[in-house]
């Protein structure tokens, strides 16, 4: 009897890892999007880049001074920020010195690119077009920030 017990005992309080008990269940957020906020010395020349290039709008700006001090990009749901240094030393000190410690990566998913490198033709090619092992065929430039952009396309699954 006093297995059967000690039995039931650790049935009833032992939960696996990582597993709440029904009680302790708490809700998950709904993540609606994720916007990269990419710090830089100036943001025209990168508002220009994207624009331009590729075909986005700026759809919000905040001079600082006689510059932007930031810049909301958007093409369909894609938005992109770019924010200054001077700004984000007004903006938020405590965080104002690790802005610069960059450079920021971001991995672009395109349909043709074919089109991405004719768009980016000017930019610094920082790793030429290559096939990886996931299948995808990418390239990687420097914005005029010098933040790493790799370009993407992936066969199409028709």
């Amino acid at each position: 009897m006093r297995i059967a017990t000690f039995a039931l005992l650790l049935l009833v309080t032992i939960q696996p890892l990582g597993r709440p008990k029904a009680e302790e269940k708490t809700k998950t957020m709904n993540v609606k999007k994720i916007t990269p906020v990419l710090f830089v010395e100036e943001v025209e020349p990168c508002v220009k880049f994207w624009v331009e290039r590729m075909g986005f709008q700026k759809t919000m700006e905040v001079p600082e001074g006689n510059k932007l001090g930031f810049a909301m990009l958007q093409k369909g749901t894609v938005e992109l920020m770019y924010q200054s240094y001077a700004s984000a030393d007004k903006d938020v000190a405590a965080i104002s010195q690790v802005v610069r410690k960059g450079p920021t990566f971001l991995y672009v998913e395109v349909d043709n690119l074919d089109q991405a490198i004719a768009a980016t033709k000017a930019a610094e090619v920082v790793m030429p077009v290559r096939t990886t092992f996931y299948g995808s065929k990418e390239i990687g430039i420097k914005d005029p920030a010098g933040h790493m952009i790799t370009f993407a396309e992936f066969p199409s699954q028709k």
